[in-house]
């Protein structure tokens, strides 16, 4: 592929799946900046990689995967840098999600993802399971007991 085609290739990929990254980065960081951040630098690791994927299912598959590790990694580098008064500061500034939307970000990563995937992208969980490599079994029961542990938090909050 010449440079040029390449440079085709990754702006289609950027306008194919951004929307689709920002959001399940959003499930896993506390702002929208974290989560841009998350995307761009999956983005720079496209650019400078290259990775050769087999179709774009497989591509669509390792940029979310790629998005979510990033996400993950962002979110655990804030909370071991930042002091616990700034912690609290930057609690009071997130934005507001709403309840539910609120309720699975914190969810536990496994459960978060699978049911952001499924309620938020409409993904089923043969499609789960292929985009993040896991068993479908295991999809299922990541789905079962993430609706679980969300009615909890729910109910606790008194909005179920």
């Amino acid at each position: 592929m010449t440079d040029f085609d390449w440079e085709q290739e990754l702006r289609r990929m950027v306008e194919t799946y951004s929307p689709m990254l920002l959001r399940a980065a959003l499930t896993r960081v506390s702002t929208p900046a974290d989560a841009e951040d998350a995307v761009q630098d999956v983005f720079l690791r496209v650019l400078s990689k290259r990775p050769c994927f087999r179709d774009r299912d497989h591509e669509k598959a390792w940029l979310l995967r790629a998005a979510l590790n990033r996400a993950s990694d962002i979110r655990r580098r804030r909370r071991d840098d930042a002091p616990l008064d700034e912690l609290a500061g930057t609690a009071l500034e997130a934005p507001d999600y709403g309840p539910l939307l609120s309720a699975v970000r914190s969810l536990p990563e496994a459960y978060s993802a699978v049911i952001h995937l499924y309620y938020y992208e409409g993904y089923s969980i043969k499609e789960i399971a292929r985009l993040l490599a896991l068993p479908v079994p295991t999809v299922g029961t990541r789905l079962a007991r993430g609706r679980e542990r969300l009615r909890d938090l729910l109910k606790e909050e008194d909005f179920a």
